[in-house]
């Protein structure tokens, strides 16, 4: 499997970077139409685009494989057996808010999983003009050259990524956890878009990042943060039939030297 994974994220590069041509178009010709969704959150016309762009794509090139995206999604609710099989996980715009305001941090992120274990993905970055390719066994990449965390072991000098929900009602929960962050590391960085602010772990921006997530943020930007060595872990339970690789609740990515004071830190406050 590890050949058509190479196969996988080659495939996955082109797409992400196609979807992202086609959204900076849009916004260029000033296209962008903007509606609401669940719990107003912001949805644009550039994400049903880039949506209906990686979907041909993928069902033209791999029509036996099933996808979830995030715009075709709706309860979030995951059966047993969901995650079986070849799956393609996408978000076709990460940062939908940045991306309407012309604010750089936004991304498209594609990854293909089988049986809930990804093995390839891509998260492309058009105004920042950067592209992070991971494939299982075989590293992380940006703009082509190979990417490591950033190893150290003093969680009070990390810079640590986390985010915000959408519902209004954890807002309290998320901000309890930012002021514990605060009060223990370096500083905190909140770029409003997860794919991103992984990936970065990855690169050796951030030296970690933690909120809670779904499958499509995490699919990708995950793979490509652990195989440039990061850590991943769950301050709460993983559910048993849900695949770890995708559970994005309450997530911690974070370089190996601080992960477990980190995670000790996190759930002390549960």
């Amino acid at each position: 499997m590890h050949d058509e994974a190479l196969d996988w994220g080659y495939f996955a590069d082109k797409i992400v970077r196609l979807a992202g041509q086609k959204i900076i178009g849009l916004r260029k010709e000033n296209h962008i139409e903007v509606t609401h969704k669940n719990a107003g959150e912001l949805v644009t016309s550039a994400d049903l685009a880039s949506d209906q762009i990686i979907r041909e794509a993928i069902t033209s090139v791999y029509p036996n494989h099933r996808i979830l995206s995030e715009e075709e999604c709706t309860d979030h609710v995951w059966g047993k057996g969901f995650f079986e099989g070849p799956l393609w996980i996408i978000d076709p715009l990460d940062g939908t808010v940045n991306f309407a305001r012309y604010l750089p941090y936004f991304a498209i992120s594609v990854a293909l999983a089988v049986d809930g274990e990804v093995w390839a993905g891509a998260v492309h970055a058009p105004d920042l003009g950067v592209t992070y390719i991971g494939i299982r066994g075989k590293g992380a990449y940006c703009n082509g050259k190979q990417i490591h965390v950033h190893r150290f072991e003093d969680l009070s000098e990390a810079i640590i990524g986390t985010g915000f929900p959408h519902d209004k009602e954890k807002v309290p929960r998320a901000l309890e956890r930012v002021n514990l962050l605060r009060t223990h590391c370096r500083d905190i960085r909140r770029l409003a878009a997860p794919t991103m602010d992984i990936c970065y772990v990855a690169s050796s921006c951030l030296d970690a990042h933690t909120e809670s997530l779904a499958p499509w943020d995490v699919a990708a930007a995950g793979l490509i943060a652990r195989e440039a060595g990061a850590i991943t872990g769950h301050i709460g339970v993983v559910p048993a039939d849900f695949p770890q690789e995708l559970y994005g609740e309450e997530v911690i990515y974070a370089n190996p030297g601080i992960f477990e004071e980190l995670l000790s830190l996190l759930r002390s406050k549960e």
